[in-house]
């Protein structure tokens, strides 16, 4: 008997029973008798009779021994949710706001191997059949404060809890962290869970698994269930913090897994088909409709941990890397790259720069080892003029803001083409074969600082003084006077 028919029945009978009485005594009132129906308390006293035998009865467990609250309650869970319970402290019984047990310090084991400590654990039971601990019928948990320990042998922990039967039971868990570790105990990364639940939805005759997370402290909400037959697993991703939403839809028929999933950033759709094999996992990402020449190609290897991503653009919006609603740049900032296991690397090759096509055949070379970020061998090329390569690079936060630190070789093609580009006078055209400078590059105020310019391996002072600071906030036509103008002054006190 559920909670809900349990009240109703009792309501339904306290209401006859009052309606009874009224109806009995009501009948009679006139002005001779009302002194005697206020002297007659038998409504009052049968009601107040009730609500003492009603909460009475609720009480009940507060008398049942902590060996067979324990025990019957471990193998309640252990039956309906298929978790294997350990108890070090003894169940304290409340009645609001509904009748349930509360304990601490309690563990979850997995093949008798601890996944999870939990501090605070709330039981949930039905109020029918109260008499006996035997009877007790627990009907929901709520677990709080726990830290969850997953690897490559039990990272399905969660998603195996959606076997179980949640029609006439919940779960949920709050305020508690997943460690996902490697074979070596050492952690990965840290996913916080704000709050999730596990329940049945009756309309589309289901489970479902809801969560609202953080990860690498950025925000996000996920919703999975099993397919109609049970060998596929959908789950709705929704970063809203970045815009990003993903529909991930899972076929584990076979023992490799095939996945296909919709990206959806910024209205721009990408799809993705991947494959996992026990600790690998490779992904091809693509755009038929829109993109045709996009492509992205990547794998990661948990053991050791490893990976990378390769990519082909007809044209790379850097906007999209390091803009101000950029999913990387937001990435970068949270600082969980600096954990020294993370080991990664991102190529990608363009043939232009989107809205600025004067720069073509970009080749960015990315590695993230120990921490350390570099785009050391990215190559670029304007239009036939010059060849640009980035050395001994860095990107890094500082004071919150966004930062690219390196050296920058420059190799030129065709100083004429250059010098007629820039209107240079032609007094002031002198040959130029190579540039090499130091700078610092700052993605939040779009400010270029250069530093130790040499020109045809001679160190160029004057030039130096001329080109310290580099503002681009301004729009595009603006930026490109304003840049042409800069570099006139630079060339004429080279020349002078």
């Amino acid at each position: 008997m559920s909670k809900k028919i349990f009240f109703v029945k009792y309501l339904k009978h306290i209401n006859n029973l009052i309606n009874n009485l009224l109806e009995k005594n009501l009948n009679k009132l006139n002005s001779k008798n009302l002194g005697f129906l206020i002297k007659n308390n038998k409504i009052i006293l049968t009601f107040v009779a009730l609500i003492v035998i009603f909460i009475t009865y609720l009480l009940l467990p507060t008398f049942y021994s902590q060996s067979d609250i324990s025990e019957k309650i471990k193998l309640e869970i252990k039956n309906k949710y298929n978790m294997d319970f350990k108890f070090s402290q003894s169940f304290k019984y409340n009645l609001f706001p509904m009748p349930h047990f509360e304990t601490k310090t309690s563990i979850i084991l997995d093949k008798k191997n601890e996944i999870s400590k939990i501090n605070k654990l709330k039981i949930f039971i039905s109020l029918d059949k109260l008499f006996s601990p035997e009877n007790l019928n627990v009907k929901g948990l709520i677990i709080e404060n726990a830290n969850f320990n997953l690897n490559s042998k039990n990272y399905n922990f969660f998603f195996e809890l959606l076997d179980q039967n949640f029609k006439n039971r919940k779960l949920q868990i709050n305020n508690s962290n997943i460690f996902f570790r490697n074979q070596e105990d050492e952690v990965l990364f840290i996913n916080k869970i704000l709050k999730s639940k596990y329940y049945y939805e009756i309309n589309e005759v289901k489970n479902i698994f809801y969560s609202e997370n953080e990860i690498f402290n950025i925000p996000f909400s996920i919703e999975s269930f099993y397919g109609e037959n049970k060998n596929n697993f959908i789950s709705k991703i929704d970063l809203s913090s970045i815009k990003l939403k993903i529909h991930n839809d899972l076929n584990f028929q076979n023992e490799s897994k095939l996945g296909k999933s919709t990206l959806i950033l910024n209205n721009s759709k990408k799809n993705v088909e991947y494959e996992i094999k026990k600790d690998f996992f490779t992904f091809y990402i693509f755009d038929k409709i829109d993109n045709p020449s996009l492509s992205y190609k990547g794998n990661f290897n948990l053991k050791p941990f490893y990976a990378s991503l390769n990519g082909n653009l007809r044209n790379i919006n850097l906007n999209h890397l390091f803009g101000s609603n950029a999913i990387i740049k937001d990435f970068l900032k949270t600082k969980i790259l600096n954990n020294k296991n993370i080991d990664f690397q991102l190529n990608i090759n363009a043939g232009n720069i989107y809205d600025n096509y004067n720069f073509k055949n970009v080749k960015i070379k990315s590695k993230i080892k120990e921490g350390l970020i570099d785009l050391d061998k990215t190559k670029f090329e304007w239009q036939d003029f010059a060849e640009f390569e980035l050395n001994e690079s860095l990107i890094f936060v500082k004071k919150g803001e966004l930062v690219l630190d390196g050296k920058l070789k420059i190799k030129i093609k065709n100083y004429n083409k250059i010098y007629r580009f820039l209107l240079t006078p032609k007094n002031y055209r002198y040959k130029i074969e190579d540039i090499d400078l130091n700078f610092t590059y700052n993605f939040d105020q779009k400010i270029v600082e250069l530093k130790d310019i040499r020109i045809d391996n001679k160190n160029a002072q004057n030039v130096n003084k001329i080109l310290t600071n580099i503002n681009l906030n301004n729009n595009k036509l603006q930026n490109k006077i304003y840049l042409k103008n800069l570099l006139n002054d630079a060339i004429k006190n080279y020349a002078g």
